[in-house]
């Protein structure tokens, strides 16, 4: 049997940690030939001695020379994995117009950014194979509910899901599809630092937990298999979308 990703080339940013590594992982073990990139060179150590398919390179997705240079050098692709992120806590009150300016490009311009530089490839993969995908990182805290505490970060990411569904209509006939993820509470390196932030660490995690119906925290794993699907064949007539995973939060 066929793997799901089988004689695809993904691009993945944030690879060093979190979802988009787990992500860079299992693109690798469904037969795809991996771009996994992140700014943190030294969490992409171990990628390729482990899976001989995935390529790895330092890069800052808030430089777009950086950016356009890396495109230059990759191969056509068939689907990007825009993961790269950063989650602010506050109300407006506490937003700095700096905080404000970093969380847009990070979440959002980054985006622009990588979508530009590796879109003339993926017409051209999307016209030799009938199909091309964009995935965007956005979140359950931008889709149909608003979280206190996530002013800059809920409006960075309802502001992915505008741009993903921009993208899907623009080339929806020339077989590139565009789709946003919405993530519930993930356990990863990113949240534990968050957490350890709070004046009570025990308190905080028990107040992530306790929003989630479920009752836990969404591990890695059950993020990725959404992320496979969306970059496989298998959802060639999905775009346009913002998927949630969220463990029922948004019920």
């Amino acid at each position: 049997m066929a793997m799901r990703l089988e004689g695809k080339s993904i691009f993945v940013s944030a690879a060093a940690q979190g979802i988009g590594r787990a992500s860079a992982i299992a693109f690798a073990k469904e037969g795809a030939r991996v771009f996994a990139t992140d700014v943190n060179a030294d969490g992409l150590v171990g990628l390729r001695a482990e899976f001989p398919q995935i390529e790895t390179h330092a890069l800052d997705v808030l430089d777009t020379s950086a950016v356009n240079a890396l495109a230059a050098t990759l191969p056509d692709l068939d689907g990007i994995f825009n993961c790269a992120g950063f989650v602010h806590n506050g109300t407006i009150e506490a937003v700095a117009e700096a905080d404000w300016d970093f969380s847009f490009d990070l979440n959002v311009k980054s985006m622009y950014r990588t979508v530009k530089a590796f879109l003339p490839g993926l017409l051209r993969r999307a016209e030799a194979s009938g199909t091309a995908s964009i995935l965007n990182m956005a979140s359950m805290a931008s889709s149909t509910k608003g979280f206190p505490n996530r002013l800059v970060y809920g409006t960075t990411k309802a502001a992915v899901i505008g741009f993903t569904k921009a993208i899907a209509a623009d080339y929806v006939t020339k077989g590139v599809r565009c789709n946003a993820l919405c993530p519930g509470t993930v356990d990863t390196p990113s949240l534990r630092e968050r957490i350890a932030a709070f004046p009570d660490p025990v308190e905080a995690e028990k107040a992530f937990i306790a929003r989630q119906p479920m009752g836990r925290l969404a591990t890695v794993d059950d993020i990725t298999p959404m992320a496979v699907y969306l970059l496989s064949d298998e959802s060639q007539f999905v775009s346009g979308q913002a998927l949630l995973v969220d463990g029922g939060v948004t019920i």
